[in-house]
Formats: C-alpha cells, sequence, structure tokens
C-alpha cells in the first residue's frame, strides 16, 4: 500500500500560490503605471546649469500659469528620439515645454537639437542625474505635466508615442489643460 508523504502537497500549492500572485498583478489598477511619489506636490528644482547656447529653464516657467511640461530626455536614448516629433508637435499647439537633458554631454546634445529641431522653451543640463534623482526619473524619457501653479498632475514613463501615449497620456494632458 502506499504511503500518503505532506511534502506531495508542496508543488501544487506553491503553484497555487505563484497563480494567485499573478491574479492580484493583473487586476491591478494600472499594472503599466510606474507610482510617483511627486503627484499632488510641487515640481522639484530644475537643474541651475543650463545647456550652453540654449535658454535656460527656469522655475517661473513651471510657476506661469499654464499647463507645462517637463520632459527628460537624453541624446543617446532612441526612444527620446522616437518622441521627439511628437514634442514639437505639442509645441507648435502652443504646449510649453521645458527639457532636462540628463547624463549626457553638452556637445552631443546640441548636435541633437540642431539636426533635429528644439521644442524646449528652456533647457537644464544635468550631466550627473542628480536633477533626475530629485524627480523620480528611472530613464529617460519621462514626462511630467504641471499644472500652472507648478503641481505635479502626472508621470509618465516611455516615449510619448503609440497607444500608451494615447490611452494614458493624452487623457491626462486633455484634463489638465481643461481645469
Amino acid at each position: 500500500m502506499a504511503r500518503f508523504s505532506p511534502l506531495m502537497l508542496a508543488p501544487p500549492l506553491v503553484f497555487a500560490g505563484f497563480v494567485a500572485l499573478a491574479a492580484v498583478g493583473m487586476y491591478r489598477d494600472d499594472p503599466q503605471g510606474l507610482p510617483s511619489t511627486l503627484v499632488g506636490k510641487m515640481a522639484p528644482a530644475l537643474p541651475a546649469d543650463p545647456l550652453p547656447g540654449y535658454p535656460v529653464a527656469t522655475a517661473e516657467m513651471v510657476i506661469s500659469g499654464e499647463v507645462t511640461l517637463v520632459n527628460f530626455w537624453a541624446s543617446w536614448c532612441p526612444p527620446c528620439r522616437a518622441e521627439h516629433p511628437k514634442l514639437l508637435e505639442m509645441q507648435a499647439e502652443g504646449i510649453s515645454i521645458i527639457g532636462i537633458n540628463f547624463k549626457d554631454t553638452a556637445a552631443n546634445a546640441t548636435k541633437y537639437l540642431t539636426e533635429d529641431d528644439n521644442p524646449f522653451a528652456g533647457i537644464g543640463f544635468d550631466p550627473k542625474g542628480r536633477t533626475a534623482i530629485n524627480w523620480g526619473v528611472t530613464a529617460p524619457p519621462e514626462t511630467f505635466i504641471l499644472d500652472g501653479d507648478g503641481t505635479v498632475l502626472f508621470r509618465f514613463a516611455g516615449p510619448l508615442v503609440g497607444s500608451d501615449y494615447e490611452q494614458r497620456f493624452l487623457p491626462a494632458l486633455k484634463a489638465a489643460m481643461a481645469d
């Protein structure tokens, strides 16, 4: 007669645990979103250093009374290049965009903006990524929507392209502009 060992229950119980964790993860409110501790708070400081030859990003731009975007980018970043036409389009529509160039060289950033055009009203230069840390940026590109008094309304990690842009970023931008 075969004996029953409690260890025989271990594999099905471990599997059931993984299934439960996967189910919880799938039904979260926004499984693609990265939470930001800045939403609802005043935007952190911008870099003190400008990108040479370009208008400096100032605190006054953040509290201009108008919705403003803060976009973290780098010349070496392929997704930043993919979203660049969308930034130019938004700029042409009158949306103020502050660019923060980080972990880059001034020469490469200038070459990039010279070749592909400049969508930014002001540019901060953050070669060591210290400002990006204060903003909670994990990797470029990341874009923040700020209301007219400088409060962070929304954080979008990734390039402003495709269905994620259309389904998450655009509704947040439209809601901000409507207020």
